[in-house]
């Protein structure tokens, strides 16, 4: 099967970027400045959270790595018991 790359763009992202695409239209009909700002500044508003964003990266990836250290014991525990 040939892989179109597009299998990020499935199922609950699909609906989700539709549900925008919709919300936005609506926007335009009913205000279309205000329509018109929204589309300028969100990729404004993007770069001021993309911060945020890494440090929630980073704090889930130390998070990782506390839950890898304290589960250690109990997995060499458990991987002795199952070792014939």
């Amino acid at each position: 099967m040939l892989d179109t790359g597009l299998s990020d763009y499935t199922g609950k992202h699909a609906v989700k970027i539709l549900l925008i695409s919709i919300g936005w239209l609506l926007l335009l009909a009913m205000s279309w400045p205000l329509a018109l700002l929204a589309l300028v500044l969100w990729p404004l508003v993007w770069l001021l959270l993309l911060p945020f964003r890494l440090l929630g990266i980073a704090v889930d990836g130390v998070f990782a790595l506390l839950k890898a250290v304290v589960m250690l014991p109990a997995r060499l525990l458990g991987a002795a018991k199952t070792a014939p």
